[in-house]
Formats: C-alpha cells, sequence, structure tokens
C-alpha cells in the first residue's frame, strides 16, 4: 500500500441498467462505495463507439494512500460487483470507472496508464472535472483542466 494520501480524479460511466436501477442510479450508488470528496453533477452524454445507448458520466475526486495500480484492482473489483463483464471496447457496460489523474503526477509503475491517454480528447470527461478541479495541471502537457476543455471545445477547436 502506498503511503501518504493521494487525490485521485474518478471518471465513471454507464448506459446499462444495474440492480441499483437505471445509469444514473447505478452512479449514484458506486459513488457512494467510493466516498470521494468531491463530485460533479452526473451528466447525460451520447453513446461513443459501437455502445449504442447514450451514457450517464461523472467525475469524482477521492483520497486515497494506494497507488494507482492498488486503486485500479479496486475499481476493476467494485465493476464487477455492479455486474460489468469483459466485453468489446467501447461497448454497452453497467459502470465504468478510469483513472484520469493523480496528484503525484504521471505513474509509470504496472498496470493503468496516469494520466489517461484519451482524457484529453473527451468532453464528458474534462466538463465534470472542469466543474471538479479547473485549474489542476495535466502533468503531461502542462495545460490546466480548464485550458484543456477550452481547446477541446473552443469553435475553432479542431478534432485531432
Amino acid at each position: 500500500m502506498g503511503s501518504a494520501p493521494c487525490l485521485y480524479a474518478i471518471a465513471l460511466g454507464s448506459n446499462r441498467r444495474s440492480r441499483h436501477g437505471s445509469p444514473t442510479e447505478t452512479l449514484r450508488a458506486a459513488l457512494a462505495e467510493l466516498r470521494p470528496i468531491a463530485v460533479s453533477r452526473i451528466r447525460s452524454t451520447p453513446a461513443l463507439g459501437p455502445a449504442g445507448r447514450g451514457f450517464a458520466n461523472a467525475v469524482a475526486i477521492i483520497e486515497t494512500g494506494l497507488e494507482p495500480d492498488e486503486l485500479l484492482a479496486e475499481l476493476k473489483a467494485l465493476e464487477r460487483a455492479y455486474g460489468r463483464r469483459p466485453g468489446r471496447r467501447w461497448g454497452p457496460r453497467v459502470l465504468d470507472l478510469d483513472i484520469i489523474l493523480w496528484s503525484d503526477g504521471p505513474w509509470d509503475g504496472p498496470g493503468p496508464i496516469v494520466p489517461h491517454p484519451e482524457f484529453r480528447n473527451r468532453a464528458f470527461v474534462l466538463k465534470p472535472l472542469a466543474e471538479l478541479v479547473p485549474d489542476w495541471r495535466d502533468p503531461v502537457s502542462g495545460l490546466t483542466v480548464r485550458q484543456l476543455l477550452f481547446r477541446l471545445t473552443a469553435p475553432c477547436a479542431t478534432h485531432r
């Protein structure tokens, strides 16, 4: 287990009913288990890729002494407990939990890639993240969450 507690930004998504109810209710139940110190509002967002139906998405800030690989193992166990099964990439899912950022910068250990390699290109992650921590800097680009969101959503922004 890691030493001093760190902050993590966790993206949550769901587009299938679970024993907890609708995707929004599923996120609320998962958030209760994560015990975050801050939570964005839950948004409805269109599906990405072959997922079919739209998602409920949110971001939570949690504090833990776990290293990213240890936290990822706990998040994957929570996904399985909610009924997530292995499937195709971007397919429908009961619960999706991703580590987006952590307060110790980039993670170069085993397991997850932190910061999440796609978060800069996903408004459904950047919008709720900017709601909570607009000045948190991406340790790779050096830009703040607010700047990343502006780059992605500004009228002159181009898809990369």
